[in-house]
């Protein structure tokens, strides 16, 4: 069940939603059916597909419990958002796009904060699998853009790996903001541009035509070249010439986004899903971190860092925090 604090609604009408007979529905009788652990706001044939795709077929790639030796999301949530685990308590945190959960599990796992976790694509369900039933844990299925909450009700709100993924990065932004309650707070991540070279990239030199190919059909030509790819880029990154060449190489940076502790099994698969991710999306718009940070302020967040974070061995995230004013 839902906690009542939350007041949910149908992002159409904008008419408040009530749990009945497991579905969502209005005083005009739309209803939102409850399928496989998530409420679900869209259908599944949207420009997200391609991550659903993925993280049903690699589940438990980066989930936390399932990896022996690799706790890098956690890692990074912490290093990211440096929330306190105990000031979260019972607070309400609103995650948008949630993909196989690996943040839902640190969110559920090591807080006591109620979660309401929305994804575009069906991988809820591969969340779900992953992190449900759960009493603190509510899963949806729609869009930023059409979010089924009353606005400004969470204490904290998180979108870790996403917006740049989305048809318009400003937009998406601005829906988050609207989410936040006064008083709270507002943390994103994302592809930065860091230079003129950020483009000069093999994949978006090969996007124009993998975006749009036949899912199965790209991972299984990811899954044919993944190894020569490795040997290829370690060979490079070897003799010190990883930083030009490995990123004209079709392959995701093994140096700085793969966990070292991975056994040759679990390496091949991470990169495969990476590489995967890479090459897939719909859209891939990287954003400078100065322009982030002003639309922030224009959408009225104060208190606005723009932050440059290292986490784990070696790795970065670029992000912006802020917060919405008491007044």
């Amino acid at each position: 069940m839902t906690p009542p604090d939350i007041r949910l609604i149908n992002p159409s009408n904008k008419k408040p939603l009530k749990v009945q007979d497991g579905q969502l529905i209005d005083d005009d009788g739309n209803s939102f059916p409850l399928k496989e652990g998530a409420y679900r706001f869209v259908q599944d044939d949207n420009y997200t597909a391609n991550f659903g795709f993925q993280w049903n077929k690699f589940q438990k790639t980066q989930i936390d419990r399932f990896q022996r030796t690799v706790d890098q999301s956690r890692e990074r949530f912490f290093a990211v958002t440096k929330w306190d685990k105990i000031d979260l308590t019972n607070q309400n945190i609103l995650e948008v796009g949630s993909g196989a959960g690996r943040f839902s599990q640190i969110v559920l796992n090591h807080t006591n904060a109620n979660l309401y976790s929305v994804d575009y694509s069906n991988a809820v369900e591969a969340n779900f699998r992953n992190n449900g039933p759960h009493p603190r844990f509510h899963l949806f299925q729609g869009s930023v853009y059409d979010l089924p909450f009353a606005p400004a009700q969470f204490d904290k709100v998180f979108c870790f790996g996403v917006l740049q993924h989305t048809p318009d990065f400003k937009r998406s932004v601005g829906a988050l903001v609207e989410m936040v309650k006064p008083g709270g707070e507002l943390i994103v991540d994302f592809y930065p541009v860091k230079g003129w070279y950020t483009k000069l990239h093999a994949k978006y030199l090969l996007r124009p035509f993998t975006r749009n190919m036949n899912h199965e059909t790209l991972l299984s030509r990811i899954e044919a070249n993944a190894g020569w790819l490795i040997s290829a880029s370690r060979f490079f990154d070897t003799i010190g010439l990883g930083r030009i060449v490995n990123r004209f190489l079709p392959v995701c940076d093994i140096r700085t986004t793969i966990p070292r502790e991975l056994d040759k099994t679990a390496l091949r698969e991470w990169v495969i899903l990476d590489t995967f991710d890479m090459f897939s999306p719909a859209h891939d718009h990287p954003q400078r971190l100065d322009v982030v940070g002003q639309w922030f302020k224009s959408f009225g967040l104060t208190e606005v860092e723009k932050l440059t974070i290292p986490y784990g061995d070696g790795n970065t995230v670029t992000a912006v925090r802020g917060k919405k004013p008491t007044t």
